[in-house]
C-alpha cells in the first residue's frame, strides 16, 4: 500500500483530504505544520507527499527546500495543494522542483487523479535511474568534454525557449545542467541597486548552469535566451554519477571552469580601469564571436544587453555607439549593429 504524507495546518481541510485518500486504498501520515512535516517525512519515507503552502513553523517552499537537499528524501515526489493561485506562485514552486500543483478547492478526482499519475511516474523515473546507473557502470567510453556533450544529446530533456524568457532564476534549486543547441543564453546577476550585470554568454554547443553542480547549493546568477534556443538539460544528480565514474572528463570540466573564471576576471578589470570606448569595442567583438558574426555581418542586439556586459550606462554605450559610426568602425541601423573595420575596433584603447 502506497503511504502518503499529507501537510496541512487546515483542521478541516486535513482531516476531509486525509479521508479522501484513504477511501481511494492509500495509507496517510497527516501534519498539521511544515516543521512537524519535514520531521515526518525523514522518518516515514513516505511514497509521496501533498503539502499546502501557506503555513506556520515552515511554509510549503521551505518543506520542499529542506527535503530536496536530504539524500532520503529529495526523489520522492511533492504536490503543492494550496488557495493561491496565481502564476508566479505556481512559477516559484514548480522552479524549486515540485511535481504537481492542485488548487483549493479541489476535484476528489483530480486529488486521485494526481497522486496516480506522480507515483507512476516516479516508479518509471526510478527505473531510469537505475537503467542509467547500471549503463555507467558498464559503460566507461566517456573521455572528453566532447563524448559528455553526446551523452547530454542522447539523454537530455530537449526544452525551447523564446526569446526573453528565463531559463533559470538566481536563488532557486540547482537542478539541472544545459547544453545549447541552437541560440544564445546570457546569464546575469542583480546587484543591491537593481541593477542587471552580465556575468558571461554561452553560444550553440556551450554548456552552462553548472557551476553549482559540486555544491547543493541554488543557482548563483539567472540564465535568459536572447534568441530562441534550443536547449537539451540533463539532471545534476545524475550528471554527478556520469562523473564519479569517468573521471577523465571531470578534468576536462576543470579547465572550462578555470576558463570561465579567467574570462570573468579579464570582465572584471575591463570594467574596472578599461574606458568606455575599450569597454564597448571589446563587447562588440564578444558578442559577434559568440554569434559567430563577420566583418560587414549585422548584429542584433538591444542596447541594453550591451550595456550591461559592458557594465556601463546604456546612455554612455548608446553615445559611443555614436561616435563609433562618425569614425566609420560599424554602421547602425535601428537595433543592428555591422562591424565595418575588425582591426580598428580591435585597437580601441
Amino acid at each position: 500500500m502506497h503511504k502518503v504524507l499529507l501537510i496541512e495546518d487546515d483542521t478541516a481541510v486535513r482531516e476531509n483530504t486525509a479521508e479522501i485518500i484513504e477511501l481511494s486504498g492509500y495509507d496517510v501520515i497527516t501534519a498539521p505544520n511544515g516543521k512537524i512535516g519535514v520531521s515526518k517525512a525523514k522518518e516515514n519515507l513516505p511514497n509521496i507527499i501533498i503539502c499546502d503552502i501557506m503555513m506556520p513553523e515552515l511554509d510549503g517552499y521551505g518543506v520542499l527546500k529542506e527535503l530536496a537537499s536530504d539524500d532520503s528524501t529529495k526523489y520522492i515526489p511533492f504536490i503543492f495543494l494550496s488557495a493561491k493561485t496565481e502564476h508566479k506562485d505556481i512559477r516559484k514552486g514548480m522552479d524549486l522542483g515540485a511535481d504537481d500543483y492542485l488548487t483549493k478547492p479541489f476535484e476528489e478526482n483530480d486529488l486521485i487523479s494526481a497522486l496516480e499519475s506522480r507515483l507512476a511516474k516516479t516508479a518509471i523515473l526510478k527505473e531510469e535511474r537505475e537503467r542509467t546507473k547500471k549503463a555507467i557502470d558498464n559503460d566507461s567510453d566517456l573521455r572528453s568534454l566532447n563524448d559528455l556533450k553526446n551523452y547530454l544529446d542522447d539523454n537530455g530533456k530537449e526544452l525551447n525557449f523564446k526569446k526573453g524568457e528565463l531559463i533559470f532564476e538566481q536563488g532557486y534549486n540547482s537542478n539541472y545542467i544545459y547544453l545549447i543547441n541552437k541560440g544564445i543564453v546570457k546569464c546575469h546577476k542583480i546587484d543591491e541597486s537593481g541593477k542587471e550585470l552580465t556575468t558571461a554568454l554561452y553560444k550553440e554547443d556551450d554548456l552552462f548552469g553548472y557551476a553549482s553542480l559540486l555544491q547543493n547549493i541554488p543557482y548563483q546568477e539567472s540564465a535568459t535566451a536572447m534568441d530562441n534556443c534550443e536547449l537539451v538539460a540533463v539532471a545534476k544528480e545524475e550528471l554527478k554519477e556520469v562523473l564519479n565514474n569517468n573521471h577523465k572528463v571531470n578534468f576536462d570540466l576543470i579547465n572550462l571552469l578555470s576558463d570561465n573564471l579567467a574570462e570573468i576576471k579579464d570582465q572584471l578589470l575591463q570594467m574596472a580601469y578599461g574606458s568606455v570606448r575599450k569597454k564597448t569595442a571589446t563587447t562588440i567583438l564578444q558578442f559577434a564571436e559568440k554569434m559567430n558574426k563577420k566583418k560587414n555581418e549585422n548584429i542584433k542586439i538591444s542596447r541594453s544587453d550591451l550595456a550591461s556586459v559592458a557594465g556601463i550606462a546604456t546612455e554612455s554605450l548608446i553615445r559611443t555607439l555614436s561616435s563609433f559610426n562618425k569614425e566609420g568602425i560599424i554602421e547602425i541601423e535601428g537595433r543592428n549593429i555591422k562591424i565595418l573595420d575588425m582591426d580598428l575596433l580591435k585597437d580601441i584603447d
